[in-house]
């Protein structure tokens, strides 16, 4: 059977970068095994749906290159692929079910349930289930006749469909990552599967559509772990269990500075993102920072991501996309969590700035370089990059290392020029600017053999006038080699900066 696996995702807000692991987990097993990746929208809670969450994910997944070969946009042989357009198909499945005495009605009104709760919970800090035990005591169809049970219904009564678990049954899963898994099913609550609007929850719709959409594999959080009795059960009950996805659960990405999972939260509070690209959301317009509008590359943040919980046995930490597809292999992703590390995720990003050729690289960092205010030539922006690239981590380094290449710098270090200047340095400047206007050609080696010629002229130390020199072209104490920037900038701009600063 042609190997078909899926991300299905709930537009209710931005794409956290466990999201997109997953995705690339699912993309990367798919292209080596010559499958198919889908993309299905689980957006069967209605009250949590968030306009613009869909769209943002599509495009967080164009932005990494992980395109899915069948999704609400592109279509495929199993449409519609938005859980919400596919409501009228999950009836008869739950009706299926309480037929078979695997599910029932359960009528009772959240205050009902919320009374049942405080009532058999066993401490003061606890909250009983709606399991085994206490369905015995609601107004559901197990304590209902099918009389008083079929009236309400006829009567337009609300009710939602709850799987019936069974008691003291050890429910067994065989996961690709953790191996054999059990667990009692008395421990599991009986979880609605469809809703009193007729839609299904999770569970219901996870099983059904995996079931109608042939998929084969199914990886998804290990979060959803404590969910997976309810799901092995449902695949028995509707007598799928031969066509049941082979399962494996992810280790979480955890926060850098402590236990547990990485949260928007934790993102704010250490100054990173979390989420793939840009976030606002549509009704507080709270703009949530994203790794794309920081400055990552794609490709970065998607090798990043690779390497935050599987690795090939080699000690090797970057690969291109397609040697990640070659490599991959989910036997290899570990059962623990796997730690964040931002300084990590930009030594990734620094990488991949170095072994990017120079006007591939322009084309990302023009958009940095132009939101202050400068549109460069193009031929120009070229030879920068191609000069700062080691100097950069985040594209946006590449106006903070290179502004000086398009405008005239403010002089910010003023005080190094003025401490130990004297009149022999001013004379030395002079004559040198005025010496590069009449240069033949222009080029750093020209350059300097011209400063090195006047500093010899003077008779004072060339580390002397050296510092001066880069504030005066830089405006501070950086940048890449001097005489490597007055070539760039050209003559008229190089020359104007000397006498700017030294006042001639």
């Amino acid at each position: 059977m042609k190997v078909r696996v899926r991300f299905a995702p709930s537009p209710t807000g931005g794409l956290h970068l466990g999201g997109v692991r997953t995705v690339l987990y699912n993309y990367l097993f798919a292209r080596a095994n010559g499958g198919d990746f889908v993309l299905r929208i689980e957006d069967t809670d209605q009250s949590r749906y968030v306009a613009g969450a869909e769209q943002y994910i599509m495009d967080c997944l164009a932005w990494c290159g992980l395109q899915p070969d069948e999704s609400p946009v592109k279509g495929g042989p199993f449409v519609p692929y938005r859980q919400s357009e596919r409501k009228s198909m999950y009836l008869q499945y739950a009706q299926q079910l309480v037929a078979a005495g695997k599910a029932y009605y359960a009528f009772d009104t959240p205050e009902e349930i919320e009374q049942m709760r405080k009532e058999h919970r066993k401490d003061e800090h606890s909250h009983a289930q709606y399991d085994s035990v206490t369905r015995l005591v609601m107004r559901n169809s197990l304590t209902l006749t099918a009389a008083e049970t079929e009236q309400l219904i006829a009567n337009g009564t609300p009710y939602v469909i709850r799987i019936k678990m069974p008691e003291h049954t050890t429910i067994t899963l065989t996961d690709m990552i953790r191996g054999e898994v059990s667990f009692d099913s008395s421990l599991v609550d009986d979880k609605v599967l469809l809703k009193a609007d007729g839609m299904p929850t999770y569970h219901l719709a996870v099983v059904v559509d995996d079931y109608l959409m042939q998929i084969t594999h199914a990886f998804r959080g290990e979060e959803w772990l404590p969910s997976a009795p309810v799901h092995v059960l449902l695949w028995e009950y509707l007598g799928w269990k031969e066509k049941m996805p082979l399962w494996a659960h992810l280790p979480l990405i955890l926060k850098p500075d402590g236990n547990g999972k990485l949260s928007k939260r934790d993102g704010d509070r250490l100054g990173f993102p979390v989420f793939a690209m840009n976030w606002t959301d549509p009704k507080t317009n709270e703009v949530t920072k994203g790794f794309r509008e920081m400055g990552f590359m794609p490709q970065a943040f998607v090798n990043m991501l690779a390497m935050l919980g599987w690795n090939d046995g080699t000690g090797q930490e970057l690969f291109s996309l397609e040697e990640l597809v070659s490599k991959f292999s989910i036997e290899r992703v570990h059962k623990g969590g796997a730690k964040f590390d931002f300084e990590k995720a930009k030594w990734f990003n620094h990488q991949y700035i170095q072994h990017t050729d120079d006007a591939t690289l322009a084309k990302l960092a023009r958009p940095f370089i132009e939101a202050n205010g400068v549109s460069p030539d193009e031929e120009l922006l070229i030879k920068v990059v191609g000069l700062i690239k080691d100097r950069c981590t985040l594209l946006p380094d590449f106006w903070a290392q290179g502004h000086f290449f398009f405008a005239t710098p403010e002089i910010t270090e003023k005080a190094v020029i003025t401490e130990k200047w004297n009149e022999q340095k001013q004379t030395f400047f002079t004559g040198w600017a005025d010496a590069l206007a009449t240069l033949a050609t222009w080029t750093a080696e020209d350059i300097e053999a011209s400063f090195n010629d006047h500093v010899a002229q003077a008779g004072i130390k060339k580390g002397e006038v050296m510092l001066p020199c880069r504030i005066m072209l830089v405006g501070g104490k950086y940048g890449p080699g001097v005489f490597a920037i007055a070539k760039l900038i050209g003559m008229e701009e190089t020359v104007k900066r000397i006498k700017g600063a030294i006042g001639s």
